[in-house]
């Protein structure tokens, strides 16, 4: 066994190890006390300025032709089971469009949601060559949908001055595109008021 000369001694070696910024005269008022607590001095990390991820700007995009669809992609049936998950995801988003749905409910979630898939009709517009233009949307952009038709065309259609319908188990709904030139993903967050009658 350990003499107490031996043990204060191995104490105090200890003490000066793990404390050794502490003087003789700390380390001794530490010992002084039943309670021994060891300081444990952390190396502060220095925090590295986070990179943001740089997007491709609208130039690269073109350049690379994101957005392009090929011609022999152009073909109305090879996009009609686009449309089929899009009914059957506005039907989950809608509760399942039951007959007893409110419509300012359905409009509501219909002019948030995604559009991709969707079969629009343009109703009214200032250029009349645009009127009775049907199709599945295949792109969505802040200003145009781009809508192949039943004849196998891409359309590239204005929103502004148009005004699009779109119809699903038995519920019509107009978009008026002049107050619809937003981006998929700013119409989610967008507040749209419900108005009874709005110019083109």
């Amino acid at each position: 066994p350990q003499r107490p000369e031996e043990a204060r001694a191995f104490v105090s070696a200890f003490l000066r190890r793990s404390m050794p910024k502490k003087k003789e005269e700390a380390i001794q008022d530490v010992l002084s006390h039943k309670a021994v607590v060891l300081e444990y001095y952390s190396r502060k990390r220095k925090k590295q300025p986070r990179k943001k991820a740089k997007s491709l700007t609208a130039r690269q995009r073109r350049e690379m032709r994101l957005f392009h669809i090929e011609p022999e992609q152009q073909r109305y049936e090879v996009f009609l089971p686009l449309h089929e998950l899009w009914k059957q995801y506005i039907r989950d988003l809608c509760y399942g469009l039951k007959p007893d749905a409110q419509p300012q409910m359905v409009q509501g979630k219909l002019l948030k949601a995604d559009l991709h898939g969707a079969i629009v009709t343009v109703t009214k517009s200032k250029c009349p060559s645009y009127v009775g233009i049907t199709g599945i949307i295949l792109q969505e952009f802040k200003h145009v949908f781009k809508i192949i038709t039943k004849d196998d065309k891409l359309k590239v259609v204005p929103k502004l001055n148009n005004v699009f319908s779109l119809e699903i188990d038995g519920f019509i709904s107009y978009i008026y595109g002049s107050k619809f030139q937003l981006r998929a993903s700013e119409r989610s967050a967008k507040k749209f008021k419900l108005k009874g009658t709005i110019d083109l």
